[in-house]
């Protein structure tokens, strides 16, 4: 287990940026720190902004999850297990993608389907 504390620390150190990130798009979004503009073509721009925000913490929360997940699998001993396969991941690639489920091969199968 201690092999993987550096990416543990990492793994908690990006899902508490995560989460000061999705505290604040939801402020933002919701208009906690100033009111809608009364002007309709400002009110427009702002809409548009709502949406690039929503989708970043749409793409923020997504990643929580994966960490979320890559936690408790460090947890229950299956953090370096392939979901697809049961086969190691390489710890090489656990420290570039520290959230992945897949080994190599099943990633790239995965990613040839898409």
């Amino acid at each position: 287990m201690q092999r993987f504390d550096e990416i543990k620390q990492t793994l908690h150190a990006r899902l508490g940026e995560l989460e000061s990130r999705v505290q604040a798009i939801n402020a933002d979004i919701t208009h906690q720190n100033q009111p809608l503009s009364s002007d309709w073509s400002e009110q427009a721009v702002e809409r548009e902004n709502e949406e690039v925000l929503e989708a970043l913490g749409n793409a923020s929360q997504k990643e929580m999850a994966q960490i979320k997940n890559a936690l408790h699998r460090m947890d229950t001993g299956r953090y370096e297990i392939c979901e697809t396969c049961d086969a190691e991941i390489p710890f090489e690639r656990l420290k570039l993608v520290p959230y992945t489920t897949l080994c190599t091969h099943c990633a790239e199968k995965a990613e040839a389907k898409h």
